[in-house]
């Protein structure tokens, strides 16, 4: 009998063409090693071009699902993906404290504030934004917004060093314990430069920045990977390096598909010698 994983939970929307959401997460926790389980939030209609329409999951199923993989099998660590509306945010804010899942309970929590589209485009209504502020952040043992995302939470345009730290320290203003400020979209850098702050500590992880257009799942994957990582224990730092690593090689091995962006690709985990 093989030994049972570490497991790990995302509360997200799932993408029909699997390249981003809940497929990508699930996809990335196959490759790092986890069980993988899920809160679906939404159900959208996408593929390589974009995104046609969505509906959100009742509220109540949303809260079912939490509780019942967290009561029966338990989370070692747990991440959010598209959350659609204000009162989904709340519920599951609040289901969270109830299986003590946060930064302040025995579970670590990723946020991943999916709020603006590969375009830069608002995905959220307003009060939706505020309720990633007021009601996950506070949770969070660790939020990975983009660059698009930072604007639209804290309306600062990150352009350099000096505005992605000033960006991290308003993120953490709204109380998650780490922020996790990520480059990719800083396009006149040639780097990929993410920058890691609990406000005592400040790291930077450069990267290089790979010339493909297929990103699309990045960011779910990067948040994924680092969520398996605190499954298996580490500590932060250590997990969103990991979480970098598997990133950066996810996006040099992106596949074409389809006539528009074509995903981030984990199969580089898988070993290629086994000819079936």
């Amino acid at each position: 009998m093989t030994a049972t994983p570490r497991t790990a939970l995302t509360i997200a929307g799932s993408d029909s063409g699997g390249g981003a959401g809940i497929q990508a997460d699930l996809r990335t926790f196959f490759a790092c090693g986890v069980h993988g389980m899920t809160a679906i939030t939404a159900v959208t209609v996408q593929n390589s071009l974009g995104v046609q329409g969505f509906t959100a999951i009742d509220t109540e199923t949303v809260v079912a699902q939490i509780k019942a993989v967290a009561g029966d099998m338990g989370v070692d660590a747990a991440k959010t993906g598209m959350l659609a509306t204000a009162e989904i945010i709340g519920a599951v804010g609040e289901t969270l404290d109830e299986v003590r899942i946060g930064r302040d309970a025995d579970t670590p929590f990723v946020v991943d504030p999916v709020a603006a589209s590969m375009h830069g485009n608002a995905l959220l209504r307003e009060d939706a934004l505020e309720a990633i502020r007021t009601e996950l952040f506070p949770r969070a043992t660790l939020v990975t917004p983009n660059l698009d995302e930072v604007r639209l939470l804290t309306g600062i345009e990150v352009t350099g060093p000096e505005s992605q730290r000033a960006a991290a320290d308003a993120l953490l203003a709204f109380g998650p314990q780490w922020v996790l400020v990520k480059g990719g979209h800083l396009y006149s850098d040639p780097q990929c430069v993410d920058l890691l702050s609990d406000g005592t500590h400040v790291v930077e992880l450069k990267g290089r920045r790979h010339d493909t257009p297929h990103t699309h799942g990045g960011g779910d994957t990067l948040a994924s990977a680092i969520t398996a990582a605190l499954a298996k224990g580490l500590g932060v730092p250590d997990a969103v390096e990991t979480g970098k690593r598997f990133i950066e090689r996810s996006v040099v091995e992106s596949y074409p598909l389809g006539e528009g962006i074509g995903p981030v690709s984990p199969f580089w985990r898988l070993d290629r010698s086994d000819p079936d």
